[in-house]
């Protein structure tokens, strides 16, 4: 019942399972025992449905554990049992993060009852078989396990996909694959492609949910690709061939479902801001610096008119403040310092797809602080995992001041700095849509989700919290560039035996706006364009 890798993946189960042991809900989900016991609480009321008592027998528990998937068809929550009961069978073990070893014994003897899946009243539906992807990908279909994605209907459930978002997969392609077919992970990819462009698996229909983004409102509205890889060694598995067939996944995906190509909606999991600030230190980074954006939108065809840069010798170029840049470095011209750190640290220059935002228009100047990173207010660090001072490219900001051969943009409530001689490291962005605080509003409210108000919720489902990013500022006097086009307030449920599939929508509408080196929402009533 802990939501691993999402905000929110089955928290109709919590106020059931908190009745049960006695707890409020919170409670539930913030203590570890609890949540164990309140697990195994709902898990015996399903027992008690299958066989009307609590047999000793594993085996005898598979419907019980087939039901607690919550999936609507028999396919779907007999892989989840399948999945669980080869857990059990093979036994396994893992380290927790305080050291804690948890261990799970071999019991190569069970034997589960299959038979008790026809007993839960599920639709019948088949597994799907067939691949979506472009003609020229080779490409098969091999489902995640049905405990880490949710059935869905987008979009004819009106839950659009606004987000294609990329990611390294930190480890092997078969790796990858067999990690999203493990129940125990709880995360998933739609998409996962080899380093050499010579294969792709499609894990996660399109029209479902993956776990993939660390926030459950972009996993609604994403669609998630994998790529075998490494961050830090970018340019070593990031080759021509896998840039060619992801683009090609992407063109597919974008016509698919008329997600614009641009860098607000093609996005990096490190474009992702999570759901509570808690988690912002450990928000993942990849693909990381060394994704030739530049390349990959090039091979999209993203850009049908490429604004000229300034012409050489024009101290900052035609920049005025108050517009919007893109932006822009050459990749192969723009080697930038980062620090690796595994069993020692390193610090390798070469070609990268960002520039570092200091605090004031010189090279000796701190990098900007990140205040859901370093609630102190220190500076920035040029570690290759601290994303709180960096912008990449493609994305749009608002000029803020030009001074010599630097540029300010608004960024993260803050006038940061970037190195710009002659306007190289941007161009216009003169269609970018700018928001600013409403007249009379001290400041702007910001949020990583947009889902409804409280109040708005049905009775029966539990409202997702819109978590306000209160250290982040958002003032009179600055501006930021948002998305193509607002988008609504709202919150998915998947089906159960007892209930369809919902949607929940609100009233509000929120602006997508890029905040710093990732992505925040605002909203319209507090904004004005």
């Amino acid at each position: 019942m802990d939501a691993t890798g999402t905000d929110d993946p089955s928290e109709h189960t919590l106020q059931a399972a908190a009745a049960m042991i006695g707890v409020e809900p919170r409670i539930l989900q913030r203590d570890e025992l609890q949540n164990l016991r309140g697990g195994a609480a709902l898990l015996a009321s399903y027992q008690r449905q299958v066989t009307r008592g609590m047999p000793l027998d594993p085996g005898s528990w598979y419907g019980a554990v087939a039901h607690y998937s919550q999936a609507a068809d028999t396919a779907t929550a007999g892989r989840f049992a399948d999945g669980v009961f080869e857990a059990i069978r093979a036994g396994k073990e893992r380290v927790r993060k305080d050291g804690q070893r948890v261990s799970l014994p071999k019991t190569p003897s069970i034997r589960p009852t299959r038979s008790q899946l026809a007993s839960l009243g599920l639709r019948t539906s088949a597994a799907a078989a067939v691949p979506e992807c472009p003609s020229e990908l080779n490409c098969r279909f091999a489902p995640a396990a049905a405990s880490n994605y949710q059935v869905s209907s987008r979009n004819s459930n009106g839950m659009g996909v606004d987000f294609i978002v990329i990611h390294d997969l930190e480890g092997s392609y078969d790796g990858g694959v067999s990690w999203f077919q493990d129940p125990v992970s709880g995360v998933s990819a739609h998409y996962v492609l080899k380093a050499d462009g010579s294969e792709a698996t499609q894990m996660v229909a399109t029209k479902d949910i993956a776990f993939h983004a660390g926030n459950y409102w972009v996993n609604l509205h994403g669609v998630g690709i994998e790529m075998e890889g490494y961050a830090a060694q970018g340019p070593t598995w990031f080759t021509p061939a896998q840039y060619k067939a992801t683009a090609a996944l992407v063109r597919y995906l974008a016509r698919r479902f008329d997600v614009p190509l641009d860098r607000k909606h093609i996005i990096g999991h490190d474009n992702v801001l999570p759901p509570r600030p808690a988690r912002a230190p450990d928000a993942h980074w990849d693909p990381g610096p060394y994704w030739d954006w530049e390349k990959f939108m090039a091979l999209l065809n993203a850009y049908h008119r490429q604004e000229p840069k300034a012409e050489a010798g024009q101290t900052g170029g035609n920049i005025g403040i108050g517009q919007a840049v893109t932006i822009a470095p050459t990749y192969g011209k723009n080697a930038q310092p980062v620090t690796v750190c595994a069993s020692t640290c390193r610090t390798q220059t070469q070609p990268s797809n960002f520039l570092y935002v200091r605090t004031e228009p010189r090279d000796d100047a701190p990098l900007v602080s990140d205040l859901a990173l370093r609630p102190d207010g220190s500076a920035g660090t040029d570690h290759i995992d601290d994303w709180g001072s960096t912008v990449m490219w493609g994305q749009e900001f608002v000029v803020a001041d030009v001074r010599g051969d630097w540029t300010a943009i608004w960024f993260g409530g803050q006038k940061g700095w970037t190195h710009n001689p002659a306007g190289e490291n941007t161009r216009p962005a003169p269609d970018a849509r700018i928001v600013r605080p409403a007249s009379g509003a001290k400041s702007v409210s910001l949020y990583t989700t947009a889902y409804p108000r409280a109040d708005e919720y049905p009775q029966g489902l539990p409202a997702s919290a819109q978590t306000r990013f209160t250290m982040y500022t958002f003032p009179q006097g600055q501006a930021y560039v948002a998305a193509r086009t607002p988008v609504g307030a709202d919150d998915f449920f998947p089906a159960t035996p007892t209930r369809s599939e919902a949607v929940v929508t609100g009233d509000q509408r929120y602006e997508v706006i890029q905040y710093n080196r990732r992505l925040a929402t605002v909203n319209t009533a507090e904004t004005v364009r």
